[in-house]
């Protein structure tokens, strides 16, 4: 079906029941995604892998055998549960329902001004979730929830763990919801077909890890050469971190983009000035200044004392041209959790011939702190939900607001000390999942209508101040440092469209390896 066609068909469906229409809408989707459709249902339950209405077995604590189904579930894809908005003034409207979209029959499909409070699409999604523990047991929880308002739009979750317990919005809160007419997208059209082909082709953990990795090999080849002219191995570990975190920045727009890439292509040309424009730059980086004669721009306030020291290193054309590499990988693809890891083999002599051979896998990391530190966050949050939602059915919608505020100041009070930290993973998973969380809770107050909701303001966000680690290697203390830093800063630019305020990095000393005099002062 061509694309046009099926989003002009919808989009001038004006509600009405799900069960009638989305498996009509969801088939048709298909063909717009040149995806195979759904299979016709077996009579047993263990040969319907791709099947509308596939059946569940409740739990026995439910008190009923009869089976619950699923609107449509593909095996180790996904669970889609969908829904069909009942507009104001329509029958069965659901008092302050306005969906996502406003009522005017030419606007439905089209995306709004600012979301909606929309009660349909969150049960879907506990719905969902509530399936994933009723699947047959030889079934892997799928690493995709998708929540369908029929005609108009769908929420995407993910969980790539395996575990069923920490499906989130995917990619981020920006990205997660995707509305009729984002189809007309081809990437927007390629994710999809990708989440019903090859779901776990989307998991950001395997491209992280391959950039994260081609990184670590050149600063390790960097390294290695400086400490064979008799360079200090612990000035030459800070001198790359500075490194490496300018580049980080000019990636996320803290600095104009490309700026120090464009710095080092000039170096390549004319290694005998590389020192004094780099050190010249983190000076700048250091104070922040309106105008750096190096990048001919204005340079944002960092602080946190990284850039104090502007230490810089003669390199020769060859060096220069590897951190030029490194520059030019995205970092906004970075993976915190096994860059610490790597950067510190890349670092020791001792460590980097094993680059990349050993850190705690990814998985097992966010098993642990899932159920540590998020199921008793998410209980709490989901506490927060269902008073909202109460309050909001009772015309209390200062109240509904206030409720979930509430929710969001305990989330940026909570703290999570690693007693040993080294390099940060689990600090930085922990970091990562409580601001996935965090997303929800600013989707949340803005479709409640807080215009505060968008905001990143000090002490109203969760930031790296929460995150507090005991590590005697101070190498290892440091980088840890950087690593929560780096995954705050992606995170924030997930959640927010706007930069964070200056000083961009503060100097919390929040990991602390016994010294206090030899503390890295970042």
């Amino acid at each position: 079906m061509d694309v046009e066609v099926f989003i002009k068909r919808w989009s001038e469906q004006q509600g009405g029941a799900e069960r009638a229409n989305y498996a009509m809408f969801l088939t048709e989707l298909c063909a717009a995604l040149e995806v195979q459709p759904p299979d016709p249902a077996g009579a047993h339950r263990s040969s319907n892998d791709y099947v509308f209405e596939r059946a569940v077995k409740p739990r026995d604590s439910e008190g009923t055998t009869a089976p619950k189904r699923i609107d449509l579930y593909k095996r180790n894809a996904f669970i889609l549960e969908a829904k069909q908005s009942r507009l104001p003034g329509k029958k069965n409207a659901i008092p302050d329902q306005g969906a996502l979209f406003p009522d005017e029959p030419e606007q439905l499909g089209r995306r709004s001004a600012a979301p909606r409070w929309d009660v349909m699409m969150q049960n879907a999604r506990k719905q969902a979730e509530g399936y994933v523990f009723l699947l047959d047991a030889d079934h892997a929880a799928p690493p995709f929830i998708i929540t369908c308002d029929v005609g108009h739009a769908f929420e995407l979750y993910a969980d790539f763990t395996g575990t069923g317990r920490a499906y989130g919005q995917f990619p981020d809160r920006k990205g997660y919801r995707i509305y009729l007419e984002d189809l007309r997208k081809p990437e927007i059209r390629a994710l999809l077909a990708a989440i019903w082909t090859d779901p776990h082709s989307l998991d950001p953990a395997k491209e992280s890890a391959r950039v994260t990795r081609d990184i670590a090999k050149r600063l390790a080849a960097v390294s290695k050469r400086l400490e064979d002219r008799g360079s200090n191995a612990e000035d030459v570990a800070h001198f790359l971190m500075r490194c490496l975190f300018t580049m980080f920045a000019e990636d996320t727009d803290l600095l104009p983009r490309g700026s120090f890439q464009t710095l080092l292509e000039r170096c390549v040309e004319d290694p005998a000035h590389f020192t004094h424009r780099v050190k010249q730059l983190w000076a700048d980086m250091d104070k922040g200044a309106e105008f750096s004669a190096v990048i001919d721009a204005r340079v944002r306030h960092f602080n946190g004392g990284l850039f104090q020291n502007t230490t810089a290193f003669e390199l020769q054309r060859k060096e220069i041209g590897e951190l030029l590499a490194a520059a030019k990988a995205d970092w906004k693809l970075v993976d915190p959790a096994i860059f610490g890891a790597l950067l510190e083999q890349a670092l020791d002599p001792k460590e980097r011939r094993k680059l990349g051979a050993h850190y705690t896998p990814r998985a097992y990391v966010q098993r642990l702190v899932d159920v540590t530190v998020m199921e008793p966050l998410r209980a709490d949050w989901q506490a927060a939900l269902t008073k909202a939602e109460l309050a909001k059915e009772d015309g209390k919608d200062s109240d509904a607001v206030e409720v979930v505020r509430n929710f969001h100041r305990r989330l940026c009070a909570t703290r999570v000390l690693d007693p040993a930290c080294g390099t940060g993973n689990f600090l930085y998973v922990t970091l990562e999942m409580m601001k996935k969380l965090e997303g929800e809770v600013l989707q949340t107050l803005s479709a409640l209508g807080d215009r505060q909701a968008n905001l990143a303001l000090a002490g109203q966000t969760v930031d790296p101040h929460q995150f507090l680690g005991l590590e005697l290697n101070p190498r290892a203390a440091a980088i840890a440092e950087l690593v929560v830093w780096i995954g705050y800063l992606q995170w924030h630019y997930r959640n927010h469209e706007s930069h964070p305020a200056e000083p961009i990095l503060r100097a919390f000393k929040n990991i602390n390896f016994g010294k206090r005099e030899a503390m890295t002062p970042f």
